[in-house]
């Protein structure tokens, strides 16, 4: 085989034969660079989690700083940005209290060590976990996860037990039968007590969801659902935990999701923004009511590189580059831009784009064949895109805009400093892209 560029990786999440994407080069802004010289848009800060955009110069420089400094210390060691990035995270967490902060690598990882600390704490084995939600791809985080990309290889007799699953609200595709909001919350509430009641509240130590679920299918809940959610944990004795993976550090408005909602949970992993991914950093922010007790139990979790100087050196860096531009904030203005332009896009495009939904500077279209019948454009087994949803990438792609999802549903997540008019550039290739689907055999598709 000749050499070329990535002949030799494994590209994730792909079948091998026949890949050819960009080669990037570098990156500034909300864009980066092909070996060729062609700039993409970044329309969904790459897998939503650049939410600084590339380059930053603050970011940048403190990495550079602490790589003078120090570049390695064992987890089991004190160190001060260490510790001052985890008082920062309990001041912007959602507990008066205050919280105590895991470090991981990313997000998997922290989904899994959020379980093993819900195990801990309260002695129970279960974990409850919504079919449509994803929360991580190596062996428990995909357990974990209800999508059915992970079904027969990871969550199956291969995969950790104690995992129960439940149906979420989904008010444009309802599982209950429901018509309106109010009616989606209170069946969905029912029936999570009908699955409590068959397991046995008393052996579940975690109730884990997305605030608003991300890569697999972009929902955000009706009024009402994650203050039941917290209301059945309260009765039960059970743990409430988010995965803030993709909705943390600005990415729904406010520092999480949970305080924009208004929803505490007792625990929630982070990953992503935390670093805006320049370096790989997650974790869990645990209240201090529930951490208290490995003051005295042994805290039997930990990862070679949890807390790598580097890393917190760059996620305190980038909590400040947040605070300072007030981009927690600037995603709420998004949010606007966004719903007015994707709602005139739907409009445009009325039998193609079924829905649209998000909050802050998260949104999702769910694309269709035939508008209000809502038949989903691509059927949601497939585990590669068919014909359809390649072609609308690729017409994003050859417009120099770069973006992803899942399904029929992709997804719009720009940087939180993207300016109005680079939102513009996004929305015209958009529009495009979406008079080329509907030109296209769909039934062949």
């Amino acid at each position: 085989m000749p050499h070329s560029i990535g002949s030799h990786v494994l590209v994730p999440w792909s079948v091998q034969a026949g890949l050819n994407p960009p080669t990037v080069v570098r990156a500034q802004g909300s864009f980066f660079f092909d070996a060729d010289g062609k700039r993409y848009l970044d329309w969904t800060s790459g897998s939503v989690c650049v939410p600084l955009g590339h380059g930053h110069p603050k970011v940048v420089e403190a990495i550079r700083r602490q790589a003078d400094r120090l570049c390695w210390t064992p987890s089991g060691f004190f160190n001060d940005l260490r510790s001052r990035y985890a008082e920062a995270l309990s001041r912007i967490s959602p507990w008066a209290e205050g919280a105590r902060v895991h470090f991981t690598t990313g997000g998997a990882e922290a989904n899994d060590d959020l379980v093993k600390v819900a195990r801990m704490v309260t002695g129970r084995p279960k974990v409850l976990c919504a079919y449509r939600a994803y929360h991580g791809n190596n062996l428990g985080s995909a357990a974990l996860s209800g999508v059915d990309r992970w079904r027969d290889r990871f969550s199956g007799p291969c995969g950790p037990g104690g995992v129960v699953r439940f149906l979420a609200p989904y008010p444009y595709r309802s599982p209950f039968y429901a018509d309106t909001p109010e009616l989606e919350t209170e069946r969905a509430l029912a029936h999570l007590e009908t699955v409590l009641s068959h397991e046995g509240a008393a052996n579940v130590a975690a109730i884990l969801v997305e605030p608003v679920t991300g890569s697999s299918g972009l929902v955000v809940y009706p009024k009402g659902y994650l203050a039941g959610l917290r209301r059945l944990c309260d009765e039960h004795g059970i743990l409430l935990a988010f995965d803030e993976v993709m909705t943390g550090f600005g990415r729904v408005g406010k520092s999480f999701a949970s305080v924009r909602l208004g929803v505490t949970p007792d625990l929630f992993s982070f990953a992503k923004g935390a670093s805006s991914s320049y370096v790989p950093l997650g974790g869990i922010l645990v209240r201090e009511g529930v951490a208290r007790f490995f003051d005295r139990e042994y805290f039997d979790v930990g990862h070679t590189h949890a807390g790598h100087v580097l890393a917190v050196a760059t996620g305190l860096a980038t909590l400040e580059v947040y605070e300072e531009e007030g981009l927690f904030e600037r995603a709420i203005l998004l949010e606007n831009w966004l719903r007015q332009d994707l709602t005139e896009l739907q409009g445009r495009h009325p039998n193609l784009v079924g829905d649209v939904r998000g909050l802050g500077a998260l949104f999702g279209m769910e694309l269709v064949r035939d508008g209000a019948g809502k038949t989903p454009l691509v059927a949601w087994h497939h585990p590669t895109p068919p014909a359809a949803m390649q072609a609308f990438y690729r017409a994003l792609l050859a417009r120099g805009v770069y973006a992803y999802g899942r399904y029929n549903i992709p997804l719009i997540a720009p940087p939180l400093n993207i300016s109005r008019q680079e939102l513009d550039l996004g929305f015209e290739a958009l529009d495009a892209a979406l008079s080329e689907v509907e030109s296209l055999n769909l039934d062949r598709a």
